[in-house]
């Protein structure tokens, strides 16, 4: 009698905290999908820059200067960026100046919250060079390349930071050499002019779960044991883990009330444990993280004395999500997505007979 009371209180507690996440899906009649998976807005770009000029010019110090340029992704893949800088270095009287005029293609590796690049350029390149006696200029044409990355801040800030090499061709000037390489770090930040454009999506509504009716048999009359039961108990991410971590944390009530009705129950396999996460990063840190938030309460559970053949976990990263949030700013997107950070334990068989 005590070991049916101890297995019908953790079943009870069990089919609570399945419910409640039923009823948080099915409240979502609707959400809002982007249209692409990256903003297509054209987006402004102001930059610093740092120089470090040809020695062929024979200023070797390091120099400074601006720009600002006009970009738009136009693919998954892909943005341009055409616009302008400047920088200028000194050296024992002797001033180097170029302006650089020109457009570049950024070959983007990931469109997430951190996205590297690889980039490839070509315009037009003004040289100045002055000195208390004498100066001299040209024109020519440059090609550069580099490397850098984007940060997305929000839906329409980014940073943006890269190293690239100008290689221009000097041709009928007075400068001692006829070709120059010049290295620039340039840092900025990005402006997108709009949003990224978004549709809704419906929704079909979860249904309730089916009740669970016990069958009451006089004892001692031998019964037929039950048919098999199988449940899933959703245990909030909160309760759990701190954001963005796997480390449980202590004391875990719930798991242990889960380790005792296991343990009083060795009929019961084929206990699967799936981590979920919300959207926030990307597909392969997600899918990373929720492996390992699984795997921790499969440790917990093997801890109390569970056999590890009776419990698998897997993890499903930021896949059927229970809510779907819009908010652009960063804490209080955590704070909506907080439903989807979850573990479930389903699965569970468990056989109980009720007087």
């Amino acid at each position: 009698m005590n070991n049916f009371k101890q297995i019908s209180l953790a079943a009870a507690i069990l089919c609570c905290a399945t419910s409640g996440s039923v009823f948080a899906q099915a409240a979502q009649p609707a959400q809002v999908v982007p249209i692409f998976d990256y903003n297509p807005s054209w987006y402004i770009a102001p930059t610093v820059n740092g120089m470090y000029p040809d020695t062929g010019f024979g200023v070797e110090q390091h120099g400074e200067g601006g720009g600002l340029r006009l970009g738009k992704p136009i693919s998954e893949s892909w943005d341009i960026q055409l616009g302008t800088s400047y920088a200028r270095a000194r050296n024992n009287g002797t001033t180097y100046q170029q302006n650089l005029l020109g457009v570049d293609a950024l070959y983007m590796f990931s469109r997430d919250t951190f996205r590297p690049f690889l980039l490839v350029g070509a315009g037009a390149q003004e040289d100045r060079l002055s000195s208390s006696v004498a100066g001299t200029s040209g024109y020519a044409p440059y090609v550069n390349a580099g490397l850098g990355f984007q940060v997305s801040l929000n839906d329409q800030w980014s940073l943006q930071a890269d190293f690239r090499r100008v290689h221009g061709y000097l041709r009928d000037n007075d400068f001692s050499i006829s070709r120059n390489s010049n290295n620039y770090l340039m840092v900025g930040i990005n402006y997108a002019f709009d949003k990224s454009p978004t549709r809704p999506v419906a929704v079909a509504p979860t249904p309730e779960p089916a009740p669970i009716i016990a069958v009451i048999t006089p004892p001692p009359a031998p019964t037929p044991p039950p048919a098999p039961r199988f449940e899933k108990i959703s245990l909030s991410s909160t309760e759990l883990f701190s954001f963005d971590k796997s480390d449980l944390k202590m004391p875990q009530p719930k798991l242990d009330e889960i380790a005792a009705a296991l343990n009083k129950n060795t009929q019961v396999n084929n206990v699967v444990i799936s981590g979920y996460t919300d959207r926030i990063g990307s597909d392969k840190y997600n899918q990373k993280l929720s492996e390992r938030r699984a795997n921790a309460v499969k440790d917990y559970l093997v801890g109390k004395g569970i056999d590890a053949g009776r419990l698998s976990a897997v993890g499903k990263g930021k896949s059927d999500p229970v809510v779907v949030c819009t908010q652009t700013k960063r804490p209080a997107l955590i704070d909506c997505l907080e439903p989807n950070r979850r573990v479930e334990v389903e699965q569970i068989t468990i056989e109980q007979r009720v007087n």
